[in-house]
């Protein structure tokens, strides 16, 4: 490309922040050292178009480099070209590309080009166009027909790259002081761009409607949300509209400088704010729980909360289920959720009941972990013998868990077979560890009904095993019944019962009819033979008596001996 072969050069001073009311001085400074030469007939700078490729159009502004012009600048309402290489431009500067090349535009707003016109632009505070050719003590210089000064508080950059690219450009502005008199101008840029600002603010808002999705940049993150830009508006999305699941904090999901898809749900002008959700561009999880969870499925979730009734589980975002204390565990021992579960762990559960209309899950994790009774009967038959931790007492008896859900009661009067107890504290305290034999299973109580005492030997078991039957002993009559048997205490507390007196296993009642004489005197014959004495010799028995008698037959299970009288 061709250069020109002339260069303004470019101003070199400083800028710094000045105050208020210090602006007349600084601008009849200024006047005084620069007096008014208009630059370029005060319309810009004056280019040559020197060619045109692709979108662009290189201009000769006069300076070491060419500058660029948008070629969309340059058509027609019919999209064609209006212009072509050799032809002469009015152009602002607007800064540099990052090759160096002036980028310019073409001068579009009105620049007035005399006193009155300024004045009346001042009145109607009109926004005008200028160029800012150079930097001065407090702010630049800018030409709008006549130099004028523009505060650096006023032109609305702060940055020191900003303020360097400001210099060249075309900017817009308008008229705050105004001295004919005097020819001094003070413009303000800032609030042009800040009408610009609102405007743009204002236009997007109207664009936005309800229930429209948009795209957005998070521009800040706090604990109650994140403020989204949408394109010169924010919006704010509420951390409950984040997720259909719990967010800890919102810069678990969102952080600033990201991109997201929101859904407008609530605009409202007058308070000029914007309601935005993320999870409603996903369907609302619990319209679809009857047809994913049915009751008896095995699911895994995540322990949410504990209360005093239950525990939360999270099966996935936005579907929460409770597992009743009553689910919780088979054991009585589980007073609370906090003895089975702990707030984030993982568990296996029972889907129960499914109510999508109350948003309602019910979950059990006894069933998942199965029913211990559905083995008692081949674990703990009857008979057999178990170990447990008693876990209550009672007047009537003790319970005893011999297993994670399964449970027995021992009576008051299987305690002991010893002594006659009152209460089972006599014995027995919570906690205690016990040996019992499995009496009786109640299958719809889910009980078992244990024994103590069957496990413990007794003066009975004792006597049996120390005794034969044939055996002569000695024993005190404690009752006679009508029948003629009789109790009698044998030892202490070792009772048996003495049947009447028999001969071949017959009671000695003779039978009626006529009597056999030859055969009652062999049968008495054969009973002397034996040791015995015949019955009519035999004393009765009676209440208090101690006399002997012989063991006829012992039952070691069922702890029963029989007696006769032994003479």
């Amino acid at each position: 490309m061709r250069h020109s072969d002339t260069e303004i050069p470019e101003q070199e001073t400083t800028v710094s922040q000045p105050d208020e009311s210090s602006f007349g001085e600084i601008l009849s400074e200024f006047e005084h050292s620069h007096r008014h030469v208009p630059e370029e007939g005060g319309e810009g700078r004056l280019g040559v178009i020197v060619a045109i490729a692709g979108d662009q159009v290189f201009v000769d502004v006069g300076l070491k480099t060419e500058g660029v012009l948008p070629l969309p600048e340059l058509l027609d309402r019919a999209g064609k070209l209006a212009v072509e290489p050799g032809r002469q431009l009015r152009v602002g500067i607007r800064g540099r590309d990052p090759e160096g090349y002036y980028l310019l535009s073409l001068i579009k707003v009105e620049r007035p080009r005399d006193w009155a016109a300024l004045e009346q632009a001042f009145r109607e505070k009109r926004t005008i166009a200028g160029i800012v050719t150079g930097q001065v003590k407090g702010g630049f210089s800018v030409d709008i027909g006549v130099r004028a000064f523009l505060p650096a508080s006023r032109s609305g950059v702060k940055d020191p790259a900003q303020i360097e690219a400001l210099v060249g450009q075309e900017i817009t502005c308008k008229i705050i002081e105004l001295d004919v008199a005097r020819e001094d101008v003070v413009v303000d840029r800032r609030i042009v761009l800040e009408e610009e600002q609102e405007r743009a603010r204002r236009q997007a808002f109207e664009a936005i409607q309800e229930g429209a999705v948009v795209r957005g940049t998070v521009r800040s993150v706090t604990d109650f949300g994140a403020f989204v830009d949408l394109g010169g508006v924010d919006g704010l999305l509420h951390v409950t509209d984040m997720s259909w699941g719990r967010v800890r904090k919102p810069s678990d999901v969102v952080q600033p400088g990201q991109q997201i898809e929101v859904k407008v749900l609530k605009v409202d002008p007058e308070a000029r704010r914007i309601a935005l959700g993320l999870k409603q561009l996903t369907p609302e999880p619990w319209s679809l729980v009857e047809d994913k969870y049915k009751p008896g499925d095995r699911v895994r979730g995540t322990v949410t909360r504990l209360a005093d009734f239950g525990a939360f589980v999270e099966l996935e975002p936005g579907v929460e289920g409770l597992i009743h204390l009553s689910d919780l565990s088979w054991s009585k021992k589980a007073r609370k959720p906090s003895d089975v579960l702990k707030a984030g762990e993982s568990v296996e559960v029972v889907v129960t009941a499914v109510s999508a209309a109350e948003k309602r899950i019910s979950l059990s994790l006894k069933q998942a972990l199965g029913d211990p009774w559905d083995r008692v009967e081949q674990d703990y038959p009857v008979g057999s013998v178990v170990q447990g931790r008693v876990i209550s007492l009672a007047k009537f008896g003790a319970f005893v868990e011999i297993a994670e859900g399964v449970e027995g009661m021992i009576h008051i009067g299987d305690i002991s077979a010893e002594r006659r107890l009152e209460h089972p504290r006599e014995v027995l305290r919570e906690g205690d560890p016990v040996r019992a034999q499995v009496l009786e299973i109640d299958r719809q109580r889910r009980r078992l009904r244990l024994g103590m005492k069957q496990l413990q030997p007794t003066t009975t078991d004792e006597y049996i095993a120390e005794h034969r039957v044939g055996d002569v002993v000695t024993g005190r009559v404690v009752e006679v019944v009508r029948d003629g048997r009789a109790r009698v205490e044998v030892a202490d507390r070792v009772f048996a019962e003495c049947r009447p007196v028999s001969f071949g296993g017959t009671t000695a009642t003779p039978a009626p009819g006529p009597a056999d004489l030859s055969a009652l005197t062999a049968m008495l014959a054969a009973k002397w033979k034996q040791g015995r004495a015949p019955a009519s010799a035999i004393e009765p028995l009676r209440s208090g008596q101690v006399r002997s008698f012989r063991i006829v037959a012992m039952d070691a299970a069922a702890k029963r001996i029989e007696l006769e009288p032994a003479g």
